[in-house]
């Protein structure tokens, strides 16, 4: 199993923590108070650094809560191994209100998840499939 080491660069920072045994995610936490605008956007630094292995990679991801009760969504947020900076997490307000964070409030959540390491290969065709070049919408609503 690898490890995932976090190193606390300020007071407020909070280690991430699983809600419940058996969740894919860990929750973040604001270090600071802040508002995010309505229609606006805020990057948060939450005062961590991490190392894990290079065969893995940290994402954040949106609290589900946040979404749906404050329209907040984040944006691209990928972790690599070699990174030792601080993790900031993206926030941007969906909604016509203000949104107001206080310290210890999840913000986020985190997963630590394998990755390919690989090389691409340039091919001159691809196999063909069912779906073949259908995209959005293709496999129909219902």
């Amino acid at each position: 199993m690898t490890k995932l080491q976090v190193k606390r660069l300020c007071d407020n920072a909070k280690l991430p923590t699983r809600a419940h045994n058996g969740d894919a995610g860990m929750d973040v936490y604001a270090v600071d108070n802040f508002t995010i605008p309505a229609r606006g956007a805020y990057c948060h630094d939450v005062c961590l650094s991490t190392k894990f292995d290079n065969d893995h990679v940290l994402l954040v991801y949106n609290k589900s809560g946040r979404a749906v009760k404050n329209a907040l969504s984040k944006g691209a947020e990928v972790i690599d191994s070699s990174y030792r900076g601080s993790i900031h997490v993206h926030l941007f307000n969906h909604s016509d209100e203000d949104v107001h964070i206080t310290v210890g409030e999840k913000i986020a959540q985190v997963l630590l998840l394998p990755v390919w390491n690989g090389e691409p290969e340039e091919v001159d065709t691809l196999d063909e499939t069912d779906r073949g070049t259908g995209g959005f919408g293709s496999s129909g609503l219902k």
